[in-house]
């Protein structure tokens, strides 16, 4: 009997990694449809706008990304008055430029955060957006530069919307150098959890990036 026990006893223990990956597929499976139920949302919303419905619509789409646009110009522009000006004037800018929109080219958030990020460059080129800074070299090289701090700063506020699994696999791996095995051993998981973990934070890395703007 007592044999018998600890059989059934190792067959459960023995499920349980599995049934958990099995409720990790599905809790991944249903943020899936969660986003694209949120994509179809937004592009019926910058359809209405783009035909003319510039009250309701417009409204809503700024409901739903004000927080977000916020949040993204603050973490690039390092001041509460211009990221408020950026997410101003990208609505403004989403506003007349809505029935351009192209569906197969991307989703809404790709489309509104490629005007936001630009939009980012721009004010940042600007002399009066840092009043305390030494006048940054013109030219070429010094747009780069602008250039390439935009696109890190856009890539780290990517990682940050991650969630903590995901962005927590991603930092040991790419940051700490650790492999699999070890990532496993420090966080006290399966060695195919880290894995099933590290390909779909990259996944949900790259479409962060590119909601962003940044082409992957």
């Amino acid at each position: 009997m007592l044999r018998g026990w600890r059989r059934a006893r190792g067959s459960a223990t023995a499920r349980e990694p599995q049934g958990r990956q099995a409720q990790g597929r599905q809790a991944q499976g249903r943020q899936a449809q969660e986003r694209q139920a949120d994509d179809r949302i937004d592009a019926d919303l910058l359809a209405a706008v783009g035909r003319g419905d510039r009250e309701r619509a417009l409204t809503e789409l700024y409901r739903r990304y004000e927080r977000r646009l916020y949040g993204f110009g603050l973490g690039l522009l390092g001041d509460t008055g211009l990221a408020e000006e950026l997410v101003q004037e990208t609505f403004v800018r989403v506003w007349r430029a809505a029935d351009r929109f192209d569906p197969d080219r991307g989703t809404v958030a790709t489309f509104i955060f490629s005007i936001a990020r630009r939009l980012a460059i721009d004010l940042w080129r600007r002399p009066s957006s840092r009043p305390f800074e030494a006048e940054v070299e013109r030219g070429t090289m010094a747009d780069e530069a602008i250039d390439r701090l935009v696109l890190g700063l856009s890539v780290r506020d990517a990682l940050d919307s991650l969630s903590d699994a995901h962005r927590q696999v991603l930092e040991l791996s790419y940051r700490s150098d650790l492999t699999q095995a070890e990532i496993a051993s420090r966080l006290g998981i399966s060695l195919g959890t880290v894995k099933s973990r590290t390909y779909h934070a990259l996944r949900a890395l790259q479409r962060a990036v590119q909601q962003r703007g940044i082409d992957v």
